[in-house]
């Protein structure tokens, strides 16, 4: 696909009803939607539920399967699947991260475990890339890392201290167990182990504030970061959402290979949603769809594709 030609759209696919206050996250299910492997999408809502949604084989449509709920009393801020996508995270305004089981493997999911141990509202749950630990952050203005055990047991290995303002994000590197998190302090605090079990924040990128209305990209040499020194995409296409309602898409100019990348707007779609859009994300790399929530209580199922030339 040349994206050069910026001859693209975002189709709107289905509209996927049923919260009933404002959808905050997404999470597509891994190893789903490809390989013949029906797509399993999670979202979260400030009506207190996790909802999962499966794409029909027949029709393609995607169709809620379970509604997640009882195990939290306030907005269910975050969710994020494990790795090998039997267990699914949620993180919640009532202070506790909740892990969930489908056991029998037919959407009939059981809250396995509730983590607790910040002080209010937690904003974030991610898991690392071996499904071997778990990171929260909330408004108490820490960053909690989980060991995962057996029996569905989960062991505080530490609580990272150094942010200033609540903590909204955490998001673990794809490949090595590097953490970062990102707080209404204007920054971003990279952290790591240093091989007994101490945890330090190696590195602290500022300007990192949203109110700008800028996107920030950073790079980062990885072996450096391991010594001590120191990518929501598809194919190279970030997308982001805001509060104007809109999704955009930016790709990598080539204009700028000498002083590093730069990236251009490929594509605005205005009105995306009729408020906020809270959260994008890319599902697998078999197929460009990608899913949107929004303020108005709904997520939408987006597809890229290249215009139709007019003949």
């Amino acid at each position: 696909m040349n994206l050069a030609d910026e001859n693209f759209e975002l189709r709107e696919v289905q509209r996927l009803e049923g919260h009933t206050d404002k959808v905050w996250g997404l999470a597509w299910k891994p190893a789903t939607g490809v390989n013949g492997i029906p797509a399993v999408l999670a979202s979260c809502s400030g009506d207190k539920t996790i909802r999962v949604w499966e794409q029909s084989p027949a029709t393609g449509s995607f169709h809620c399967k379970a509604v997640l709920e009882d195990a939290h009393t306030r907005t269910v801020r975050s969710c994020a699947w494990s790795p090998c996508g039997k267990l699914l995270a949620t993180a919640s305004f009532d202070a506790t991260t909740a892990i969930w089981e489908d056991a029998g493997g037919d959407f009939d999911f059981v809250c396995v475990s509730t983590l607790e141990g910040h002080e209010n509202e937690v904003k974030s749950v991610s898991w690392n890339a071996s499904g071997s630990r778990i990171a929260t952050c909330a408004r108490d203005k820490t960053v909690w890392i989980w060991e995962v055990l057996p029996h569905n047991e989960y062991d505080n290995l530490t609580v990272l201290q150094g942010h200033t303002q609540d903590v909204k994000m955490v998001q673990w590197h794809p490949s090595v167990d590097i953490l970062f998190s990102c707080s209404y302090d204007n920054t971003i605090k990279v952290w790591a182990e240093d091989g007994d079990d101490d945890w330090h924040c190696i590195q602290t990128l500022d300007e990192s504030s949203s109110d700008d209305l800028t996107i920030k990209i950073w790079g980062a040499d990885i072996m450096k970061m391991h010594s001590g020194d120191g990518n929501a995409d598809w194919d190279g296409i970030i997308s982001t959402g805001a509060a104007d309602d809109a999704i955009r898409l930016f790709v990598e100019s080539e204009d700028g290979l000498v002083d590093g990348p730069k990236y251009k707007l490929l594509l605005k779609k205005e009105k995306a949603h009729d408020m906020d859009v809270n959260a994008v994300q890319w599902s697998s790399m078999e197929h460009k769809r990608l899913a949107s929530a929004s303020d108005d209580g709904t997520v939408k199922i987006w597809e890229f594709i290249q215009k139709k030339l007019q003949l």
